[in-house]
């Protein structure tokens, strides 16, 4: 395998910092990317950020379909010529962040998607959210982020960590460490550690969600000031009821309006949404 520091001097190009272009070399850790994704003959999967195809080669020689999206041109040029003779990669030339993952799914309806990637560190967040929009098309995924990233993403109620990727990925997934990587492990380095994880989706979330959409609000919302108390916070949602309703809304829910986001579980999370989305249904109701 040719180092992607050899491939980009050989064509007189530079990492593009507007994309966020670190590349991962070191085979050791590359190798326990494809051993941590699990993937099967059968599987299609979705790479993103493929770069000059330092992974893209090992998992088209597991997979049955391999779709790598990868936004910037040079780097699309490069992976074609670095990975001619695979006649199961597809090479797509967009923004992961725009891509319908829902046009890569294979025809067979028990097929999921399998994603990896080593994502742009300056957009991992709104990636992910990405990512879960998809989720019932995907079976796991498989990532590099930035250590302290990956670490939220794993973090306990009453932790500075905890917020809403926390909240938000663990009410539809579980997500488990596979290995930490140094920058030396990567051209250029990076000013981070960064971390290794797979995320693997459950078949129904923690909590049964009333409207997926209003949790996901409810979350944000009661984060949006973490200094500020529950009751506080959760006024921006604008309850029909206002001050009583939410007040109401709480006392049915058994949570503390006082409490700050940080410290509900994910469950509460969940039995709080429910609680406020039949508060609105029943005003409306009621009219």
């Amino acid at each position: 395998m040719t180092s992607p520091k050899k491939i980009m001097k050989g064509r007189g190009l530079r990492p593009l910092r507007r994309y966020g272009q670190s590349f991962l070399q070191d085979r050791n850790i590359i190798g326990r990317i494809v051993d941590a994704a699990d993937i099967r003959p059968d599987d299609t999967v979705v790479e993103i950020g493929p770069g000059p195809g330092t992974l893209t080669g090992l998992i088209a020689g597991k997979a049955k379909t391999v779709i790598a999206v990868e936004i910037d041109p040079y780097m699309a040029d490069i992976l074609k010529q670095t990975l001619p003779d695979r006649d199961n990669l597809t090479i797509v030339r967009a923004d992961i962040l725009t891509y319908d993952l829902a046009s890569a799914l294979p025809a067979s309806p028990d097929n999921k998607l399998n994603v990896i990637g080593n994502i742009p560190y300056n957009i991992s967040t709104p990636i992910l959210f990405h990512l879960l929009a998809f989720r019932r098309m995907i079976r796991s995924i498989t990532i590099m982020l930035q250590k302290e990233v990956a670490e939220r993403l794993g973090a306990s109620p009453g932790t500075k960590a905890y917020g809403i990727p926390t909240v938000v990925v663990a009410m539809y997934a579980c997500v488990a460490p596979v290995v930490d990587v140094p920058p030396s492990c990567f051209y250029p380095k990076p000013k981070v550690t960064s971390r290794v994880i797979r995320i693997d989706f459950r078949e129904e979330p923690l909590v049964e969600l009333k409207d997926e959409a209003f949790f996901t609000t409810v979350v944000k919302t009661a984060f949006s000031q973490r200094r500020k108390t529950l009751f506080n916070n959760l006024k921006g949602l604008r309850l029909p009821d206002g001050d009583p309703g939410l007040t109401s809304a709480l006392a049915r829910a058994g949570i503390d309006g006082v409490r700050r986001a940080e410290t509900l579980s994910v469950a509460e999370f969940g039995l709080l949404s429910n609680t406020l989305a039949d508060a609105t249904v029943q005003h409306r109701e009621n009219r």
